[in-house]
């Protein structure tokens, strides 16, 4: 199917040419003689390009283009004048013309800026059928009353420019929350900027929001931007923001409040433009109390607050998750796709998934590789899901102490591994321990 161009002008002798010209070029040709009987035709042929001449009588070219862009915003035009000059131009673009032509005509010009508009539209195109994509592919999944409830709350708060600050335990998915509120967001164009800012020592932690001069940083041969500045016209999500030192905190109130900043050892003001959501998986108000978040940074940030439930208080959700789960296993592992027996499936529904919902993940995953067979049954699941009481009864039975402590370490650590999404560091200071300590339990077979 060819493309098709409806020609707009008041002159016959152009639109003649120009139907000839682009019928022999291989296009459907539709024309207009003025404005009004243009945005007839385009509502009921739906051409793929308009050109549009700026000078008609009645409705000129500037006064049709705004109505084509008020209701067919993704439609290119190319506006085409006798009488070009700056100020048209500019305003022209303003308004949404793809491109400028000046007559006399130039065949060769017209094929070549109509070719370019209907590629750029077909980029446009694809870009939006994968951003949608993408939002249905990371979608907030499941139906129960807290989710249809978050899912409102995203779809109110998403295309605004209110900062966020999305509340919950680990693994219940505020990341995915983040995400979705930026995809559905007037920002979707421009990039979303993850900072995870447990994982960044103090030491660099300016560095990395706020970029370096070159050899201003210790190792640095050259000039780095920073989170926020990579962020600018977009979205920076600040994730576990309660485990920002109080001395960072400050450094980012500042940045927020005043919209711009200084990378490390330059002198010049970089301002910014960006939207906020930050994530916590603290109780911030009891870390204000005890003096380790700052209070007017926790009422900058908490403009909007979003509460993710965790899995156990949305256990109608466990089975619609879990058959995702197995679908994407499948395609990644190119197996038959497994199924769970009700038996099973009852079992999960009622375990109370302190990992949450990345815990349930890593185990589908897991039992997805490990059962042979096509339907995993209630053995097939670890015995602390099917019958935690027993699991915690083998404990009992190890006759030595020390045993009995290293099987219960390697136990706990597992499942905050899960919880953490197997980060060994961050999991490390979670639990008040040296990272190394769990390296050793995991190489020691002990997990």
């Amino acid at each position: 199917m060819f493309p098709s161009i409806l020609i707009v002008d008041d002159e016959p002798s152009i639109v003649q040419s120009l139907s000839g010209l682009l019928s022999d070029e291989g296009f459907e040709v539709i024309t207009a003689s003025n404005g009004y009987e243009a945005l007839k035709t385009i509502d009921t042929e739906s051409p793929d390009l308009v050109l549009l001449d700026i000078w008609m009588p009645g409705i000129d070219g500037i006064e049709t283009l705004k109505e084509i862009k008020k209701n067919h915003a993704a439609l290119p035009v190319i506006i085409i004048t006798g009488h070009g000059n700056v100020e048209t131009a500019v305003k022209a673009t303003k308004l949404g013309a793809y491109d400028l032509i000046e007559k006399p005509l130039n065949i060769d010009k017209v094929i070549v800026a109509i070719n370019n508009a209907l590629n750029f539209r077909r980029l446009e195109e694809e870009n939006r059928y994968l951003r949608k994509k993408t939002i249905e592919r990371h979608s907030i999944s499941g139906n129960s009353p807290p989710v249809q409830a978050l899912k409102q709350q995203i779809a109110t708060v998403a295309p605004t420019e209110s900062w966020v600050l999305i509340k919950g335990e680990n693994g219940t998915g505020k990341e995915l929350v983040a995400r979705t509120i930026h995809q559905l967001s007037p920002r979707a164009e421009s990039p979303l900027i993850d900072v995870n800012c447990a994982a960044i020592p103090e030491s660099l932690i300016e560095s990395e929001l706020f970029g370096h001069e070159k050899g201003s940083v210790p190792g640095s041969s050259t000039k780095k931007r920073g989170k926020f500045e990579l962020a600018n016209t977009g979205t920076i999500f600040l994730d576990e923001i309660g485990d920002m030192s109080i001395n960072t905190q400050a450094k980012i109130l500042r940045v927020l409040d005043e919209k711009k900043f200084q990378r490390v050892g330059g002198g010049r003001d970089l301002t910014m433009d960006v939207r906020v959501i930050a994530a916590t998986n603290k109780d911030l108000e009891e870390e204000i109390a005890n003096g380790r978040f700052r209070e007017d940074l926790y009422y900058r940030l908490n403009v909007v607050p979003i509460e993710v439930v965790p899995l156990r208080e949305r256990a109608d959700d466990i089975p619609v998750l879990a058959d995702i789960f197995l679908a994407e296993a499948a395609t990644s592992n190119r197996e038959k796709r497994k199924a769970i027996a009700p038996d099973a499936m009852a079992v999960l529904a009622k375990y109370s998934w302190p990992g949450n919902v990345r815990e349930l993940k890593n185990l589908i995953e897991r039992l997805a590789i490990m059962v042979e067979n096509d339907v995993i049954r209630r053995h097939d699941l670890p015995a602390q899901l099917s019958d935690p009481k027993a699991a915690a009864g083998e404990l009992f039975s190890i006759e030595n102490l020390e045993s009995a402590r290293r099987a219960f370490e390697a136990e706990y650590v597992s499942k905050k591994l899960a919880a953490n999404d197997n980060n060994v560091a961050k999991t490390a200071r979670a639990i008040g321990v040296k990272a190394a300590y769990i390296k050793s339990l995991l190489t020691s077979g002990e997990k």
